[in-house]
């Protein structure tokens, strides 16, 4: 009896976990998954940009990371797409080379998108069999693996609204493809962090400054917001409905309708908003400055100078290619920056 009283070996599986666990190793990873999506973000940008999202009409999640590599294959995607509302109503004219230009922007989407898939599923695999994933975070992973698998599906649904009778996609769709995407990538940041901040065993020290945690989280819910109407705005091409700074068609208050429907209306709340982003944002700069974070501060006002200045160069030159992915791929970093700055707030 006083053998079977001797719990001795979940102790000891404990203790094996905690000794294999390779948190580093994992947070490295987590940064690479991070930086892919940041990639697919800017790709996407460029793809609604060029005009490209509709030009795969098909899903194929594991046959379509291979492109046509036929003549026979291109003219069977080119006819597909020429029988969609986008090749009947709009690119009546397209021929096969200007279609292959569209086709590689959205193949490339597609084909980062399902990179990460891979990227995240098999190092996961692998963790979890070597015993590599720390205590308390396994959950964390596969919350994060249902967010990339969700993203697949919102991207296919978006798609979708621009197969059936309207050559475009649906704004709102676009909006919630961008914003879920940078969520997944704002969650393996977070979780990057957390894991590199648990092996420095960093703790609070007397005479610690305050960190700004009563600014910092405010300023990432109306960052959040604002990038949800900056998708908006894309998908309604809103950037076209005005070209001037900082008057907006003559007025610094154009005549408005809706706020999520009418592109000039679209528009100025974007316009609106960065004012108060950029205003927001700096005060969370210079508070996080006074608190001891130097490099924070320092990105987080760097950004959002060049990402205000990057919005009103777009706006008044038509919204060209370069500088509104740009744009895009600069709320991007000013996100991760603000998710940085906010780990550092919590922690």
């Amino acid at each position: 009896m006083a053998s079977a009283a001797l719990p001795a070996f979940p102790a000891a599986d404990v203790a094996e976990r905690s000794d294999r666990a390779r948190p580093r190793a994992v947070a490295a990873w987590l940064f690479a998954v991070a930086a892919l999506v940041f990639a697919m973000v800017v790709v996407g940008g460029i793809t609604r940009l060029t005009e490209s999202g509709l030009s795969i009409v098909k899903w194929n999640p594991v046959g379509g990371m291979v492109p046509p590599l036929s003549a026979a294959d291109w003219n069977h995607v080119f006819a597909e797409y020429r029988a969609s509302p986008q090749g009947r109503l709009v690119n009546t004219g397209m021929d096969l080379a200007a279609f292959k230009g569209i086709f590689f922007w959205e193949w490339l989407h597609r084909l980062i998108g399902m990179s990460i898939g891979t990227v995240f599923a098999v190092p996961l695999a692998a963790f979890v069999a070597l015993r590599w994933v720390p205590r308390g975070y396994g959950w964390r992973l596969a919350a994060l693996l249902a967010l990339g698998g969700l993203q697949g599906a919102i991207g296919w649904w978006m798609v979708a609204s621009g197969l059936d009778q309207l050559p475009a996609v649906a704004p709102e769709r676009l909006a919630t493809h961008l914003v879920n995407a940078l969520v997944l990538m704002s969650g393996c940041l977070w979780t990057a962090l957390d894991l590199r901040a648990d092996t420095n065993h960093i703790s609070s020290f007397a005479g610690a400054r305050a960190k700004p945690t009563l600014w910092i989280v405010p300023f990432l819910a109306l960052l959040t917001v604002q990038i949800m109407w900056g998708a908006l705005t894309a998908g309604l091409r809103a950037g076209h409905a005005a070209d001037t700074w900082p008057l907006m068609l003559g007025a610094w208050v154009p005549p408005l309708a809706s706020l999520v429907a009418d592109p000039v209306s679209v528009q100025f709340v974007h316009r609106t908003l960065a004012y108060a982003v950029a205003a927001a944002a700096l005060g969370t700069a210079f508070v996080t400055f006074r608190a001891g974070g130097g490099r924070r501060s320092a990105a987080l006002a760097s950004l959002i100078v060049l990402q205000f200045t990057l919005g009103v160069l777009t706006i008044i030159h038509g919204v060209p290619i370069a500088l509104a992915a740009a744009h895009q791929a600069c709320a991007a970093l000013l996100l991760a920056t603000t998710v940085w700055i906010a780990h550092w707030a919590r922690r």
